[in-house]
């Protein structure tokens, strides 16, 4: 569906799409304030509660799994309001737990409902921009943002004034809220052709086509050989990212003594160069195209990279890692939002079953970068940096791969 052909006004859809995009982002910042209380009140040691978080991760990542093929086979509105009720239903039973077991298996059925209702968003937002996916993504990416920044302060908030417990309350409040918006103004659509759905040659969909099998839509993503190094890059930029995430605590207020206030700070830095980094691209690459944009902020994440891991070897001040950090996590959400709409692209009829494939793993290999800065552990900011430099070069790889073979493929042709 065109821009022109869209029964909702995008400057509504898209605050929508990202509100339905944060329910993940408060689920996990929310509670951080409150896990040793929560450690306390369940009788048990921090580090189980911390795990919680993980699990969290791992019933994502098995939702999207699970949900992505079925956001290409039934009405996108109807499996956002399935995720959304559920999400509900067990961010309430969450009060209800006795025992650390039972508040880990309610946040994995939580985190794997709640997939239900975010993994439409990317395909939603390809349905309405088409070829300008990346600026939609972007866009939604920007408002989405303030999720993990303000999350932490909302849910110590709730801590002072009452409890852990009314945390999961304005979290279920907050869906619902969401929940209502979805049932009056998100689109009742889908990839079969609900709505007349164009490609990138702008051809239409056809609805008499027997639609593939569960299985046989990611076997059509994961085969597709032209988007095999894009997706390989989207992987490698998020475990970069993740990386930063796991690290970015210790590195400031163990490795450069940073105190509590200034952290924060930091850390809201950092959001605030992903949100300038997402607002630059979603005002450049209707104009430059997503792959041109991509190689902009590769190019940025190559240079400062080197430059972090450099500036860590000769054990410089926190300025000098700030000053390459920065623009080093701008130029990463500028890499992912335009390779993730480039993936997109490339599966008009399998935009749930790609999100999946992009969301499984970003989380698989996010998931990585705590044992792996572990294993390396020194007690300095080099293995964190030579990490982070180690992704990139892997997506520079990648997309001087991806390059070659499509001039190889162009000169057979010609």
């Amino acid at each position: 569906m065109t821009q022109s052909q869209a029964p909702v006004s995008l400057k509504l859809l898209l605050p929508l799409l990202a509100s339905i995009m944060a329910v993940s982002p408060f689920a996990i910042d929310l509670y951080l304030p409150a896990m040793p209380e929560i450690a306390q009140y369940l009788s048990t040691e921090m580090p189980a509660v911390q795990n919680s978080l993980s699990i969290y991760l791992v019933g994502y990542a098995v939702g999207l799994l699970m949900f992505g093929p079925l956001a290409d086979k039934y009405p996108r509105r109807y499996l956002v309001l399935f995720g959304l009720i559920g999400f509900c239903i067990f961010t309430l039973a969450l009060l209800l737990a006795q025992n650390i077991e039972q508040f880990i298996t309610i946040r994995f059925l939580q985190a794997m409902v709640s997939s239900a209702a975010t993994v439409v968003v990317f395909g939603t937002i390809r349905e309405y921009y088409g070829k300008n996916t990346a600026k939609g993504l972007s866009y939604v990416s920007m408002i989405m943002m303030l999720a993990p920044m303000i999350a932490p302060s909302i849910g110590s908030f709730f801590l002072f004034i009452h409890s852990w417990q009314a945390i999961f309350v304005a979290l279920t409040v907050y869906a619902l809220i969401v929940l209502i918006l979805v049932a009056f103004y998100l689109p009742n659509a889908n990839a079969k052709g609900k709505l007349e759905q164009q490609g990138d040659q702008g051809s239409v969909v056809s609805e008499s086509a027997k639609p593939p099998t569960f299985l046989k839509r990611y076997k059509i993503v994961l085969s597709h050989t032209g988007a095999r190094m894009d997706l390989i890059s989207s992987m490698m930029v998020s475990l970069a990212f993740f990386a930063y995430i796991t690290a970015v605590p210790f590195i400031y207020m163990t490795v450069f003594g940073v105190n509590e206030y200034w952290f924060s700070i930091l850390f809201a830095l950092t959001v605030m160069a992903l949100m300038i980094a997402h607002f630059t691209n979603s005002r450049m690459v209707v104009r430059k195209g997503s792959r041109q944009m991509q190689r902009y902020g590769l190019t940025v994440a190559v240079i400062s990279s080197v430059g972090l891991v450099t500036v860590n070897l000769m054990s410089l001040p926190l300025a000098f890692t700030i000053t390459f950090v920065l623009p080093l996590m701008g130029s990463i959400s500028m890499i992912a939002v335009n390779t993730d709409a480039m993936v997109l692209q490339e599966f008009a009829e399998q935009s749930g079953t790609a999100t999946a494939v992009i969301g499984v793993l970003r989380f698989g290999i996010g998931g990585l970068a705590g044992p792996i800065l572990a294993i390396f552990y020194d007690g300095t900011a080099i293995p964190f940096s030579l990490l982070m430099a180690s992704s990139i070069m892997v997506v520079l790889v990648c997309q001087l791969i991806r390059y070659n073979t499509q001039e190889r493929v162009l000169n057979k042709e010609l």
